[in-house]
């Protein structure tokens, strides 16, 4: 069983996260970036399986600058066995859809049985990678899982909406999606974190897939613009001369409030 794990460099939520103003993108420089706490729930349901059984080989993959090799090495030093990191220029300020396209052909490169993501980023939360990737991989997908079970031709688990819960399978090969109801992430042990740096770590550009930057595989979404968030104004303020009431109902109403 080869799972593959896909992960994320994303900005700490705990810090302070601005914009370029110019390309818009999250400026990198501002704040300290980690692996995605979703992305580690994704990796724990890889490693919970392979505790169980011996053979299986849990491959951490994530599509980011060179600067997320930390990052990625920490998925290393919780348990994944080894580790790919697609790094190119021409990928910066990638959309989810050309994202999903870089991503299939990584792990078409190296084969898979099955793919275990989250199902929103921190930052982007997007939330439709998986199943593009699943269409680009041409394979059944089950997205937003909050109880996962892994079998040896197929996958299950249970999706929790609104209105009702649902019990959906597919089998392998197939990509799943797994939402915060998981358990967290394992903590990386100190043996864990001298053995990552003997595992193996495979770094791709566009070329080695086989792609490159040509127009049609510029990112299909378009910003039209960016601004700072404005400061914040001072609120309205009522001091009551007999007709508080009335003034804060016409308030409400005037406001769509009530």
């Amino acid at each position: 069983m080869k799972i593959v794990v896909l992960v994320k460099d994303v900005p700490d939520t705990w810090g302070e996260r601005t914009l370029d103003l110019v390309t818009g993108l999250a400026r990198r420089d501002t704040s300290a970036h980690v692996l995605d706490e979703i992305g580690e729930r994704a990796l724990e349901v890889a490693l919970a399986f392979a505790d169980g059984h011996p053979d299986a080989e849990v491959v951490a993959v994530t599509m980011a600058p060179e600067s997320a090799t930390a990052t990625l090495r920490k998925a290393l030093a919780m348990g994944a066995h080894s580790a790919v990191h697609v790094v190119d220029d021409a990928l910066r300020g990638a959309d989810v859809s050309l994202t999903a396209e870089v991503l299939a052909a990584t792990v078409t490169r190296m084969g898979f049985d099955l793919v275990i993501a989250g199902n929103l980023s921190t930052d982007g939360a997007g939330g439709v990678l998986p199943a593009m990737l699943a269409e680009h991989l041409r394979v059944p997908h089950a997205t937003s899982l909050s109880a996962v079970e892994i079998e040896d031709a197929a996958v299950s688990g249970t999706r929790t909406t609104e209105t009702a819960t649902a019990r959906v399978s597919a089998p392998l090969p197939a990509v799943i999606s797994i939402t915060e109801a998981l358990p967290d992430g394992r903590f990386p042990t100190f043996k864990g974190i001298l053995a990552a740096k003997k595992k193996p770590f495979e770094t791709l550009s566009l070329a080695d897939l086989g792609m490159d930057a040509d127009p049609a595989r510029t990112p299909w979404s378009i910003m039209t613009a960016v601004a700072a968030r404005p400061a914040r104004a001072a609120g309205t303020t009522i001091v009551d001369e007999g007709d508080a009431g009335e003034r804060l109902a016409a308030f409400l109403l005037e406001n769509r409030l009530a």
